[in-house]
């Protein structure tokens, strides 16, 4: 039976307004902020917050601003009405917090609100009840004190769902508290306070004051405000980025075990995850254990470049040249954070032996999960006890080996330098508008494998086990992984999330193609001393360089890679920040973007030459032999002309004698870079980006080696 399509109607005016305001008071805590952010706006020099049952009862915001005018009241909170802006080229220049005219008309459709006012020169104030946008009322006169009090009773009376769902999930108090503590360390100049409906102190009491830190130190206490170094950042540049950024970042002796950022973007408080992101890298990568930082910024931008009107309750803003501030910004606080590594603080500990450690543990475990009405915590099982932390950045093995440093190493060695952020320039979530991309960036996220993602997003890096397995640890479990196979798919993932915004590695010397594909050719070759195929391979270098003269937009646009008219290699793009990938594999990359890459089909050619890049850059280990136990023996001169290497090997002493050490020393530097990268690049970025495909279950990228469950049982039956 065919139906027939339902008809399209005009919704009431009235469903249209409800359905509007719980988009914009999402929560209790989305009424807070509208209001104190008006009150802002009104020139306030004290605004006091008091609330009940979390705020569902009663949300007052009393503040002592100009007031609102007498003739303005009856159309106070109907929607779209507002003192901010009369044209929508306004916002362009838009100072004040808000600008919509939404905020007070939507408390009215999902509360009863109630408003008492009086203006500078009034002998009396007037106050007055709102519902559904509507002044149910004339203003009635009333005493009053300078300001606006504004008030909202049983909020969400009307929308059952909301309410049950605020009543039966945490307190929003505890939020609105933090939200006051954050507008108060930034209005310095403005006296906060919140409390609760009925006591007699308030949660949250800052008085006015002219120094950043006291303000952080009223709200936030001493352990944290001495704890705080100052940080700034600016840039004029109208070619790069204009703004100016100031604030205060915690040290290396501050310790916490969530984040705190606090952002404000001209005087509006907003979220940022991409920056937020950035700088807890910088503090994962360069802190032991991964402390969480406390951070306040306040970053000035000239009006214009900055979109306020992009997010329902404002909280977020769209930034122009966005990427270039974040990096900018992430550089001055990992450089000031390297700086005061000085000036850290160690407390003094007992070595103790392994019983009275393991008690440690477990008295650390209770007092960090409490256990409910006072009853005894449960013990966690020793033989299901996690002893690392999947957050500490540094190698596990390294505490157990006795490297030896190289010659040419220094100090200004890469290896003895302060663990460097691994800088993630752009958000990896920002594709192209492309379907093409968006389609394989929807397949990288169908296809990921839950449990791998869980390994890969909580482990704990341990070393190399040799030249391409690492060893990993994911709660009672000890894994191989494949570095290079790890590495290529982390690579191949972010060329397509990062698709058409890389920067450059710009190479010293432009590099010519022909003569690139003729040694990749010549390496392919398995007698390169023949001549026969000689034309063949000047044929293929040449076909090849023409080719990708050709594509030179496209590769240049697209993956950063910058081809010129003369057919010269001289840019490659930048995939993962602080890596740059084993020059002795262009030849074979480029050969590659010639033979393998399907140009004809969109979505085939990016995927290929994705592909390519994710070979070319992944992690694989250096062309020289490891020079470490057996491989030393690579490196002894040829008695018959004292330079080649040679596999044979006497006794060690006089290996040691005939060890050609230029070569040998590059041979070093080479693989304990890679090993370096692989612990503070890859792996960090791994347990951000990484969405590992269900392949790599079961093609042994992945192999449990070790469970400390069954390694207890094997021990009992001993």
């Amino acid at each position: 039976m065919d139906m027939e399509p339902p008809r399209i109607h005009r919704l009431d005016e009235a469903v249209v307004n409800r359905i509007s305001a719980g988009e914009v008071i999402q929560r209790p805590l989305s009424a807070v902020k509208e209001l104190v952010e008006n009150s802002l706006d009104a020139g306030s020099t004290s605004i006091s917050v008091t609330l009940k049952d979390g705020g569902l009862k009663l949300i007052q915001v009393s503040d002592d601003g100009h007031g609102i005018r007498y003739e303005d009241l009856p159309i106070l909170c109907e929607r779209h009405t507002t003192s901010k802006l009369s044209k929508f080229e306004d916002l362009q220049c838009i100072k004040s917090m808000g600008f919509r005219g939404e905020a007070l008309a939507s408390m009215t459709y999902v509360g009863h609100v109630t408003v008492t006012t009086i203006t500078e020169g009034q002998l009396h104030g007037y106050r007055t009840t709102y519902r559904d946008g509507l002044m149910e009322h004339e203003p009635k006169p009333c005493a009053a004190v300078k300001g606006t009090q504004i008030m909202i009773e049983n909020l969400f009376y009307n929308m059952t769902a909301r309410r049950k769902t605020l009543q039966n999930s945490a307190d929003d108090y505890p939020k609105i508290v933090d939200l006051t503590c954050r507008f108060a360390i930034h209005h310095k100049s403005v006296s906060f306070s919140c409390r609760k409906h009925g006591a007699t102190r308030a949660d949250v009491h800052s008085v006015a004051t002219s120094s950043r830190l006291d303000a952080i130190r009223s709200v936030y206490g001493l352990s944290v405000a001495q704890q705080l170094m100052i940080v700034e950042a600016s840039d004029d540049d109208p070619l790069s980025s204009i703004f100016k950024m100031e604030g205060l970042m915690s040290n290396f002796n501050y310790t916490a075990k969530k984040a705190t950022v606090v952002l404000f973007i001209n005087d509006r408080l907003v979220e940022c995850g991409a920056l937020k992101r950035a700088i807890e890298i910088v503090y994962a990568a360069t802190l032991p254990k991964a402390s969480k930082p406390f951070i306040y910024l306040s970053i000035k931008l000239p009006p214009e470049h900055i979109d306020v009107n992009v997010h329902p309750t404002k909280r977020e803003v769209s930034l122009l040249k966005q990427e270039v501030i974040i990096e900018k910004i992430q550089s001055v606080i990992e450089s000031k954070l390297r700086n005061s590594n000085e000036s850290r603080t160690f407390q003094e500990q007992q070595r103790i032996d392994s019983t009275s450690s393991v008690s440690m543990t477990e008295s650390k475990d209770s007092l960090s999960h409490p256990s409910p009405s006072g009853s005894r915590s449960q013990k966690v099982p020793v033989h299901k006890m996690v002893r690392t932390d999947s957050q500490d950045p540094a190698g596990r093995l390294h505490a157990y080996l006795q490297i030896k440093p190289c010659s040419n190493h220094k100090g200004s060695s890469l290896l003895t330098s302060v663990r460097s952020s691994v800088r993630q320039r752009r958000n990896p979530r920002e594709t192209a508008d492309l379907s093409s991309i968006q389609q394989l960036t929807k397949e990288i996220d169908s296809g990921c494998h839950s449990e791998l993602q869980d390994i890969v997003g909580h482990c704990t890096y341990i070393g190399m086990a040799d030249d391409v397995f690492a060893l990993l640890q994911h709660n009672t479990h000890l894994y191989l992984v494949n570095v290079v196979n790890l590495s290529k798919e982390l690579i191949y993932q972010q060329v397509l999330r990062r698709f058409a915004h890389f920067t450059a590695i710009q190479l010293s010397n432009p590099a010519p193609l022909p003569e690139l594909i003729m040694l990749a050719l010549k390496e392919e070759d398995l007698d390169p001393e023949g001549n026969e195929d000689a034309e063949l391979k000047e044929k293929i270098a040449e076909m090849n360089t023409e080719l990708l003269k050709q594509k030179a937009e496209l590769l240049e646009e697209y993956f950063g890679i910058h081809i010129d008219s003369s057919g010269n290699l001289s840019r490659l793009p930048i995939v993962l920040d602080q890596y740059t990938p084993d020059m002795d594999r262009v030849p074979e990359f480029i050969l590659c973007l010639g033979n393998d890459v399907e140009w004809e089909d969109e979505r085939t050619c990016f995927q290929t030459i994705a592909a390519a890049i994710g070979n070319f850059y992944a992690f694989h280990p250096p062309l020289l032999p490891n020079p470490s136990d057996n491989g030393l023996k690579f490196y002894k001169r040829d008695p018959s002309d004292g330079h080649e290497m040679r596999d044979t090997a006497k006794n060690s002493d006089s290996v040691k004698e005939d060890i050609d050490h230029e070569l040998l020393s590059e041979a070093e530097n080479a693989w304990a870079q890679r090993e370096w990268s692989i612990q503070h690049v890859l792996f960090p970025s791994m347990r951000l980006f990484l969405k590992p495909p269900t392949s790599m279950a079961t093609n042994g990228t992945f192999v449990k080696v070790a469970s400390l469950e069954k390694l207890y049982k094997i021990f009992e039956r001993c």
